[in-house]
């Protein structure tokens, strides 16, 4: 199979593979450690459960991009494929760095609340100081305006608010990794699409990790994603929809509008988020205080199953993610 189908292919099934071996290892630790979420108030487990999704995503992630690295500068690809990643590799490696280094930042950021329970505030600041991380090293939103405030700024907000979006989806069985699941995917193939060898690799990367992930998690859970977990999926899904170039003029049919693909991509965790913040709000209620209003909950106060509630919002995020795609 020639390049980039072979290349996607091993990012996809070798971060999955590596992934879903690191979930028991990770597992094992956590409940040595008793890094678990125990059953109290809004749970629905009897037990106490370990948080090993996080930690088991992001080192199956770690270890496919460093051995495609390996592959790249060892020449184990063909001659295609090796010159164009390496290309891409050389052209973003500062960006990469501070991507990987901003994904290890969230995941201990998340890892420390989940051992200690960090005030809303010092959650706010650690995100922020990796947000600025990012953007520092020419990871931005730009949106056609020639401002380099205005570039910063929109760019921590973003990440901001996907990272706090797929934390707060993190509320039911398989919701959080699903939707990751399907983001990644749909930004892997719109990268893909328009010849953007780099971008689609790591986000099918990504996607590949958390279908690793899922079966241990979906539809009885023996790990949680854990704040370490949703922390890092919504991290590297605000990259993901960063990275790409949605508009250009390389492209077949060039469109300015393309640029909002990630809002379609990543419609139901966003609106999720609007919907839970406008409620607590309007109720006089801090809005990072938990609750039952979430869309998933409403599914099942409706008399819907939680696996059912969780899997039609999946084929909700499916659909507008196709849409970019048509």
């Amino acid at each position: 199979m020639n390049f980039p189908n072979n290349a996607y292919l091993l990012s996809f099934f070798g971060a999955c593979v590596v992934t879903a071996v690191f979930v028991p290892l990770w597992r094992a630790w956590c409940e040595r450690s008793g890094l678990v979420d125990d059953p109290g108030h809004r749970k629905i487990h009897h037990t106490p459960v370990p948080l090993a999704g996080g930690l088991a995503v992001f080192s199956g992630l770690s270890m496919i991009l460093l051995m495609g690295i390996a592959a790249v500068s060892l020449k184990l690809l063909n001659p295609e494929a090796v010159d164009k990643l390496a290309y891409g590799l050389g052209r973003r490696a500062p960006q990469l760095a501070a991507i990987f280094i901003g994904a290890a930042g969230m995941l201990l950021l998340g890892w420390w609340d989940d051992r200690h329970e960090l005030k809303p505030a010092a959650k706010f600041i650690g995100q922020t100081a990796v947000a600025l991380l990012v953007a520092a090293a020419g990871v931005r939103v730009t949106l056609f305006v020639p401002s380099l405030v205005f570039s910063y700024g929109i760019t921590v907000l973003w990440i901001l608010t996907v990272t706090n979006a797929l934390n707060f989806n993190d509320n039911m069985n398989g919701l959080c990794g699903g939707l990751g699941l399907i983001a990644a995917l749909s930004f892997g193939l719109l990268a893909a699409r328009s010849g953007q060898y780099l971008v689609g690799s790591l986000a099918l990367m990504v996607a590949g990790g958390l279908l690793g992930f899922l079966p241990y998690n979906f539809p009885r859970a023996t790990v949680f994603l854990g704040d370490s977990g949703s922390h890092l999926v919504g991290f590297l899904l605000a990259i993901l929809a960063i990275l790409p170039h949605f508009y250009s003029t390389k492209l077949a049919h060039p469109s300015r509008l393309a640029v909002f693909h990630p809002l379609l991509v990543l419609a139901v965790p966003l609106l999720d988020l609007t919907s839970v913040v406008w409620i607590r709000t309007r109720e006089r209620r801090p809005f990072w205080i938990g609750d039952n209003q979430h869309f998933s909950h409403r599914l099942v106060r409706a008399g819907w199953s939680r696996a059912t509630a969780v899997m039609t919002l999946w084929a909700l995020a499916a659909l507008a993610g196709a849409l970019t795609l048509s």
